[in-house]
């Protein structure tokens, strides 16, 4: 074609020409498009224009589509981002709620060996009080003892004086008679046989009065064994802790309730500790209140048997029990008072007398011991001829204290006292409440009964010790419980359980399993049984090799 004609086309370096036009702006295209158009002729323009036209329309179509796709790629994302985030959300929740449901655990653990530990606290207080009595017995009976030696030191001290003094006399009487008739002779044997006389009157003087302390101590010894024959006395049951029977292992899961919330409101209303651990069909009520236990204990009881267990229903259901219990110490302190026939009792004492029937002294009822000691002292004083009636009053108020709160300081003798005098009581019966523990110097014969029957009604036999049929049950529990581990071969309880003795299989168990095994099951006594002071656990493991020489 001639390149100079009017309608040839020209031939154009396309390689200037930018291959992207999506990256032109939209005010370099008019430019570009008229440098075109200057080059190319009328046909060869409209040719490339039609290029051109369709390589902007690719460039937007791409430029569009690829927007869209991070437009797509970005709500993608977010919503990647979004389901992770609320994975994490319930992981987390999930993680917080094991962390809060162990927490709770642990802290029952903690709770359940703080409570195990102040028990044997009270009763190691206890044994030492008991001992420091005992001591104190002892020291006053020796104090007795030196003063009686030193009584006697004393009167053979006068009687070495008298004996010098005699014989000093006598020299000078024999020297004397060598000087006198007969006369004076004779009014000398007369001073002497008075002065003998004088001394076999005062022997038999200190003998006649050796017998009547004698004879006192045996009257004594047979007046309070008349009153041990006719004083009747029931046995004692045994303490049994407050547990609640379960008809089935799902209804832990009821009373805990959701996120336990349950039994949360159970102990802030009845004030006692719920330990639910994994005894099947069992709950332990622990508190140091006798009544607040038994209002929680017939509060539980009522709403298993009811079935609808809810913070409304727990609420409502502790009232009842409070009202339930407060009739029940009124008619037992009514009950008290009536059969021992006594009179003017304020209604505030006689409550205080009704709390004791939920109160225990080792395994002994406080209330059955006030009642047996308001009758020792009554047989007592009618024996001794003193008032029964002041004697048994005083008897059945001398433990009262234990019924009164625990935010009085002191020892519950001198609480009692204090609480009985408010209430108008006379002097001998406070005083003798106040001193029946040897707090506070008895003023009082009545005091001195009172002291005397709180001693036989606590240490007679059967008072204070376990039932020979409980004593059995638990050591054969503690020996099933060691028995039932893996590895042991025998068990034996001794030292009235106070230890057990488990003897494990030498090839199955190494010495780092028997201190494990040790371990272990002093765990499980403490998780599963009830028992006082303390259990030693003593693992034995023993091989023996044999061989005969022939």
């Amino acid at each position: 074609m001639n390149p100079s004609g009017t309608g040839a086309l020209e031939t154009v370096d396309l390689s200037r020409v930018e291959p992207t036009f999506g990256a032109l702006s939209s005010d370099l295209l008019p430019s570009v498009f008229s440098q075109i158009a200057a080059t190319l002729g009328t046909a060869g323009l409209v040719f490339v224009g039609a290029g051109l036209t369709g390589a902007l329309i690719g460039g937007l179509v791409a430029w569009i589509a690829c927007r869209e796709s991070r437009r797509r790629a970005g709500r993608t994302a977010a919503e990647i981002e979004e389901s992770a985030r609320r994975k994490a959300e319930l992981i987390a929740d999930k993680l917080r709620s094991q962390v809060d449901i162990e927490t709770e655990r642990r802290r029952a653990e903690v709770n359940n060996e703080i409570e195990r530990r102040e028990i044997e606290i009270d009763v190691k207080l206890r044994e030492i009080r008991s001992h420091e009595e005992s001591i104190g017995a002892l020291d006053h009976q020796l104090t007795l003892r030196e003063k009686k030696l030193e009584q006697e030191s004393d009167d053979v001290e006068e009687d070495r004086e008298s004996v010098a003094q005699m014989s000093r006399d006598l020299r000078q009487t024999m020297e004397n008679l060598a000087k006198m008739d007969v006369e004076e002779v004779k009014a000398s044997l007369r001073e002497q046989v008075r002065s003998e006389c004088q001394d076999e009157f005062r022997l038999l003087r200190k003998d006649v009065l050796d017998k009547s302390e004698r004879e006192l101590e045996d009257e004594a010894r047979g007046i309070l064994v008349a009153a041990m024959q006719r004083l009747t006395s029931k046995s004692n049951n045994d303490i049994t802790a407050s547990i609640v029977q379960l008809p089935n292992d799902d209804m832990k899961g009821r009373i805990i309730g959701r996120e336990g919330r349950n039994i949360k409101c159970f102990e802030a209303a009845s004030g006692t500790t719920l330990l639910i651990d994994e005894s099947p069909q069992m709950v332990l009520i622990s508190s140091f209140d006798p009544v607040r236990r038994q209002i929680a204990k017939i509060t539980l009881e009522r709403l298993i048997s009811d079935g609808r267990i809810h913070p409304a229903s727990i609420e409502e259901g502790v009232q009842e029990a409070e009202a339930e219990v407060d009739r029940i110490v009124n008619e037992a302190g009514e009950e008290a008072i009536r059969d021992l026939k006594l009179a003017s009792v304020p209604v505030e004492i006689t409550r205080l007398i009704g709390k004791l029937k939920f109160r225990f002294s080792y395994t002994q009822n406080a209330l059955d011991h006030s009642i047996e000691v308001a009758r020792l002292c009554s047989l007592i004083a009618s024996e001794i001829g003193l008032d029964p009636a002041i004697a048994k009053r005083a008897g059945l108020f001398h433990d009262i204290g234990k019924a009164i709160d625990a935010e009085h300081e002191g020892s519950h003798a001198l609480i009692g006292s204090e609480f009985l005098k408010r209430f108008g009581e006379g002097t001998v019966v406070v005083n003798a409440v106040a001193a029946h523990h040897e707090e506070v110097k008895p003023e009082s014969l009545y005091a001195g009964i009172v002291i005397l029957a709180d001693t036989i009604s606590a240490v007679r036999p059967g008072a204070r010790a376990e039932l020979m049929s409980s004593y059995i049950e638990r050591l054969e529990r503690l020996e099933k419980l060691a028995l039932s581990i893996e590895g042991v071969q025998g068990a034996y309880a001794i030292q009235a359980g106070r230890e057990v003795r488990v003897v494990v299989h030498p090839t199955e168990v190494s010495d780092d399993d028997a201190a494990q095994l040790a371990r272990n099951l002093r765990q499980r006594i403490e998780d599963e049984l009830q028992y006082p002071s303390t259990i030693k656990v003593t693992v034995i493991r023993e091989q023996r090799f044999v061989e005969t020489a022939k």
